[in-house]
């Protein structure tokens, strides 16, 4: 196991209050600002050409909101895969071997890792999956105000809704399965804690099934254990690995694409997966994947880049495969 110095568990709910720059859009989030067209008037050869003055405006990019990673200092932290990662773990699901270690027991915004943990109440609670819900005003992002393409008034079955929030990460159908959870959303956010607390996930909080506030919040360590216990249900497992999937709303056929791309990717053999995004969260990602033979799970938390995170999977990839299967040589050198 490759350990860095090891810290305490960082708890950052005070940190919330310090972000008061606006948050980017969400993973999930399609919605696309409209641009103007611009014309071309076609002008007589013959017309006077007159001078005009143009008033230029300056546009400001608005700052990056920075992750609570960042504000921790934890990418300032080096390892010896050169992860983009600011926190993970990668551990044999058999016998719970760590292999790799970085900032493990850091707490930190997990974004819309969250619903994996909305999947397995969902399903342990064993709701009729034919039933149909239909998307509410409720389940319209107040938080981030990300986009999409299930419009108020869209009726689905549970199963549809579940396929969509752990396939495409779709935020209102994550909503919609909180909220129409016996007893309410309340219900449903008490049973997400209740479920965490049963399987030891001391460093978890939920306050809502999307991830979209930065108040759920967890560390490596907790999420690999979520990881190995939503592995267990089937339906979690092939929902969440599902390429691509179509669903029929009114006349029209909507087609969905997973959010993460390794699952195309015939060269991987991928079990279980979730992936995250918001800016307080940076980029996460969860899997369940068989390499070299073993059944390994794989955490990333706080990644920045677009890419970064399925990167971080590559590389621990290419060290895993390059490396023998002995504990000694499965142990990269601490560079920190």
């Amino acid at each position: 196991m490759l350990s860095l110095s090891k810290i305490a568990s960082v708890t950052l709910w005070a940190l919330t209050a310090a972000l008061c720059l606006p948050s980017v859009a969400a993973e999930g989030d399609v919605a696309a600002a409209p641009h103007k067209a611009m014309r071309s008037v076609a002008k007589s050869a013959t017309a006077p050409v007159r001078a005009r003055h143009v008033k230029r405006s300056i546009v400001r990019a608005e700052p990056t909101k920075p992750s609570f990673g960042q504000l921790a200092g934890l990418h300032g932290m080096s390892d010896a895969l050169d992860l983009k990662s600011s926190a993970a773990l990668v551990l044999d699901q058999d016998t719970n071997e760590v292999l790799f270690s970085k900032n493990s027991e850091a707490v930190l915004p997990i974004a819309s890792l969250t619903k994996l943990m909305t999947a397995v109440v969902v399903t342990e609670a064993q709701l009729p999956l034919d039933e149909v819900i239909a998307i509410s005003q409720e389940d319209v992002d107040t938080e981030k105000h990300s986009g999409s393409r299930l419009k108020v008034g869209t009726r689905l079955t549970r199963g549809e809704m579940l396929h969509l929030a752990l396939m495409s990460s779709e935020n209102r159908a994550a909503h919609s399965l909180g909220r129409s959870y016996p007893g309410g959303l309340d219900a449903f956010v008490v049973a997400m804690n209740q479920k965490a607390q049963e399987l030891g996930m001391a460093d978890t909080h939920y306050v809502e099934p999307t991830g979209l506030s930065s108040r759920n919040q967890s560390s490596a360590r907790d999420l690999a254990t979520l990881v190995k216990a939503a592995h267990e249900h089937q339906i979690i497992r092939e929902l969440s690995t599902s390429p691509e999937y179509q669903v029929a709303v009114g006349k029209r056929q909507l087609q969905f694409r997973n959010t993460n791309l390794l699952v195309r990717n015939p060269t991987w053999d991928i079990g279980l997966q979730k992936t995250g995004y918001i800016s307080e969260a940076g980029r996460c990602l969860v899997m369940q994947a068989q390499l070299a033979g073993r059944k390994l799970i794989m955490v990333f938390l706080d990644s920045t880049g677009k890419y970064s995170r399925i990167g971080d999977a590559e590389r621990v990839r290419k060290w895993i495969n390059e490396s023998t299967p002995t504990t000694t040589a499965l142990t990269p050198k601490v560079t920190s």
